[in-house]
């Protein structure tokens, strides 16, 4: 029989840790904690999902509530369920400086007199889950299910957790990114049907990035784009040339993504080199601020750090799989002064780095759980005043992402069916499995888009920050691109917004100073360069159509007379040619035309 003691039963629990305390004397939980922690005790419920945006503390709640159980006998023994290797390492550490000792090694067999219980991974699990189950049975358990997303992640997982924890005393489940890509069902999460007739998550608790921004407990962040001219050659053997951030069909929008990405080209050199004088800048502020470029696969992540160093002089820390090396590595970085680590997706989701404040996205994978998880190893706050700053390649879905880091979501079970509608959020389940995969192999995409990147060029687009955008195009190196790039990197999140606004305004301001003929970029600000995919510039040339149709019937006027006035006055070429920002402009102005006939 399985033997563990009970929190109580140990002497080196330590007596300021809340389970030991008096009830109500521990000052340590953020607020949040503190209030998702009394819902749970005044309902006390077998399962509890405690949504909670990334870096803000879920750890510490957890095995808060953890200790509260043990010393009031509600539970006996703890398993913590984490998504890697890392993971379920980085928990027992935790664990262990709260007084609660947990294994991260264990196989098999009784558990050492001295543990509270172990801490196993989601495929550990699926691999042997009668081992758990009979753990479980045995006493009285607290399964804590971290980021339990992941248990839905292949129809095994989830049964396998259905099997191993069915008989626990007590379920808590976290997640930062409670949606899903695909439609998998998560084990021991409550699904309630709206009045649309759709069913999605419901969780106990919820914490939100928009809350945590307000309360100082997360970083705000800023996103900064780049754009640039992409050649490639197809498998057909055709050239093909495309602007990152125009219109295109989904597979040119891939391919060019591709083509940014490719180290051999000079788009990613020239964003790695702006995320290097970015850090700079943040380190004067914050001396130990580090940057992590996250990378689609080993080839990339061994290139993108062979750049690094000829960029900065200095090595990157390389992590290249989930193994104990790898874990070691990103703890050393951790705790060093390094400037820069480069790393393959699996880095992205609940590594505890809290010193990363730059980042680089450059991985095609486009699934909105990714982008936030991997956003999310950025923004945990350590001293009020603290930025993020995130660069990223001009592509609508990306900056689509980034313009709702402040949207709360829920795991919808039943994706609606509209005629002719997408829901942006339903990419493929294989995507997202490729998301969360630990080890590096080849995901197949160099087959299901054959081409050889060309040439790259990086210009400077964007930023975007709270929802908003700024900024005119520049010139990788230029001074209006360093203009922001010198953003100081302790700033109250209002303070970002006016100087964000103010660096706009002097750009526009040096704009109207040059001739025209030097002008090889188009200079309009971001709000007025709006980026969309090619389905939606269709749409917006349909919806001009019809509120010129409509004009025609309410002034008289022929569809070409207005068309032609339209361009009169807003500028710029045929409806058929113009851009998704001067369309805009035209149905603003056709509204406007209609309101005062009225």
């Amino acid at each position: 029989m399985t033997t563990t003691t009970s929190a109580t039963n140990n002497h080196h629990l330590s007596p300021a840790f809340p389970g030991r305390a008096p009830w109500g004397t521990a000052n340590k939980l953020r607020a949040w904690q503190q209030a998702a922690m009394d819902r749970y005790i005044e309902s006390q419920p077998r399962d509890f999902l405690a949504v909670a945006t990334p870096g803000a503390g879920k750890t510490t709640f957890a095995l808060t509530l953890a200790s509260w159980m043990l010393h009031h006998h509600v539970v006996q023994q703890v398993t913590v369920v984490a998504p890697t290797e890392h993971l379920k390492k980085q928990w027992a550490e935790a664990a262990a400086r709260l007084g609660i000792k947990l294994d991260p090694e264990y196989s098999a067999g009784p558990l050492g007199r001295e543990y509270h219980g172990v801490a196993v991974t989601y495929a550990g699990v699926g691999v042997r889950p009668m081992l758990h189950r009979n753990r479980i049975e045995q006493r009285k358990t607290l399964v804590i299910l971290d980021e339990i997303h992941h248990a839905g992640d292949s129809k095994s997982w989830g049964e396998a957790c259905l099997e191993a924890f069915e008989p626990a005393t007590r379920r808590l489940a976290l997640t930062g990114t409670p949606f899903r890509s695909d439609t998998n069902p998560i084990p021991f999460v409550t699904y309630e049907e709206g009045n649309d007739g759709i069913r999605r998550s419901s969780a106990d608790y919820t914490y939100g990035y928009g809350n945590a921004l307000g309360d100082g407990v997360v970083r705000p962040v800023i996103f900064l784009s780049y754009s640039g001219n992409m050649r490639w050659r197809t498998k057909a053997g055709d050239e093909i040339a495309a602007r990152l951030g125009e219109p295109m069909t989904k597979d040119a929008v891939s391919q060019a993504w591709r083509t940014a990405l490719d180290p051999r080209g000079d788009w990613m050199p020239n964003v790695l080199r702006a995320a290097d004088q970015r850090l700079s800048e943040v380190r004067k502020s914050i001396p130990d601020a580090g940057a992590l470029v996250i990378a689609s696969d080993q080839e990339q992540a061994r290139a993108y750090a062979k750049l690094i160093r000829e960029i900065t002089g200095e090595g990157a820390t390389l992590v290249l799989s989930d193994d104990s090396g790898a874990s070691q590595r990103i703890d050393d970085f951790s705790h060093s002064q390094d400037r820069w680590m480069v790393a393959v997706r699996m880095v992205s989701e609940g590594v505890d780095v809290p010193r990363l404040a730059v980042g680089v996205y450059a991985t095609t994978i486009s699934t909105p759980l990714f982008f936030a998880q991997a956003v999310g190893r950025f923004v945990r706050s350590r001293k009020r005043g603290e930025t993020a700053s995130v660069f990223l390649p001009t592509v609508p879905m990306l900056l689509g992402f980034a313009n709702e880091m402040e949207v709360e979501r829920d795991h919808v079970l039943d994706k609606p069916k509209k005629d002719g509608e997408e829901d942006p959020y339903a990419e493929s389940e294989k995507e997202m499995d490729e998301a969360n995969k630990e080890q590096d192999e080849d995901t197949g995409e160099q087959e299901q888009f054959s081409f050889e990147a060309l040439e790259s060029e990086a210009v400077f687009d964007r930023v975007l920050y709270d929802g908003a955008e700024f900024g005119m195009q520049a010139h990788a190196g230029s001074e209006e691109e360093q203009d922001y790039l010198g953003i100081p990197g302790l700033l109250e999140p209002d303070q970002v917004q006016m100087l964000l606004q103010k660096r706009q305004a002097r750009q526009i301001s040096h704009s109207k100073k040059r001739p025209d003929a030097e002008a090889d970029l188009l200079e309009l600000p971001a709000e007025r360069r709006p980026v969309v995919t090619h389905k939606e510039l269709l749409e917006l040339r349909k919806q001009l159509n019809t509120l010129v149709g409509a004009y025609v019937h309410q002034s008289g006027k022929p569809h070409g007379v207005i068309h032609t006035e339209l361009r009169r006055v807003c500028g710029g070429p045929p409806s058929a040619e113009a851009t998704a920002g001067q369309l805009n402009e035209r149905i603003k102005k056709v509204r406007e035309w209609a309101t005062r006939m009225k």
